[in-house]
């Protein structure tokens, strides 16, 4: 290992290397795996309807108008237990997009993605490749309401929410998107996905390039995959210097 792998590898947290000691109690299914999701709340076909009917003024949205409309949405069963909606943090014209699942409990208190120990990790990893979160750099949610219990988000929740990325990723018009886990990727690229199978390739957004990597929540329970995490920010760092000098 060279010194200066080593380095951006502490500073984004992965080292130093670790060594199995025991092997645990309940294996973490890899992302890769399907996991059955919890079952879902059928969403009233009026709202269906809504959702429908509300895409098309969505996408006309300025950044004001969409930020009040995704704080008064109840198209879908996660508003009723959100304490609020959280569309996003950073620069609105960045370079950068990173898209996540859907709040957690610390960021629907605060109402800004990735707090705790996942935004720690994450924000650890943006220094290993040179970013810092709100310079060049924004992060969104599939979802912009907290799933209970911090479920996966269900077809059906990620569909009526999908209006509110997509007119985000219109405004914003990054270079590149990197889509931090599988609900990300699967609401991005609407069509199923297994991290192994999609990482370390690019990936096409409506003519923007897109990358997809683990969750940093899943990594801070996967410690093994970190290296593989660390393989795709270096892949991240190579596409983006790509796009800026072509």
């Amino acid at each position: 290992m060279t010194r200066e792998r080593e380095q951006l590898l502490r500073e984004m947290g992965l080292g130093p290397v670790w060594k199995l000691r025991a092997r645990p109690a309940a294996a973490v299914p890899p992302e890769d795996v399907a996991v059955p999701p919890p079952a879902a709340v059928a969403v009233p076909a009026p709202e269906l309807a809504a959702v429908a009917a509300t895409a098309a003024p969505v996408a006309t949205m300025s950044w004001d108008e969409l930020a009040a409309t995704v704080a008064a949405c109840r198209l879908c069963p996660l508003c009723e237990a959100r304490k609020q909606a959280v569309l996003g943090v950073g620069d609105r014209n960045a370079d950068w997009l990173f898209v996540g699942e859907g709040p957690g409990a610390e960021e629907d208190q605060r109402g800004e993605p990735f707090f705790g120990q996942a935004g720690k990790l994450l924000d650890n990893m943006l220094a290993a490749i040179g970013l810092k979160r709100g310079q060049d750099v924004y992060i969104a949610n599939a979802v912009k309401c907290r799933p209970p219990e911090n479920r996966t988000p269900t077809p059906e929740e990620t569909a009526t929410c999908r209006p509110y990325l997509e007119r985000q990723i219109e405004l914003i018009q990054p270079k590149l998107i990197v889509a931090l886990g599988r609900p990300a990727a699967q609401t991005l690229l609407q069509s199923e996905v297994k991290i192994g199978a999609a990482r370390g390739r690019l990936h096409d957004y409506r003519g923007i390039p897109l990358i997809v990597t683990y969750h940093p929540a899943y990594l801070l329970r996967t410690l093994l995959d970190k290296a593989k995490a660390w393989e795709d920010l270096c892949f991240m760092r190579r596409t983006m210097k790509t796009l800026k000098e072509s």
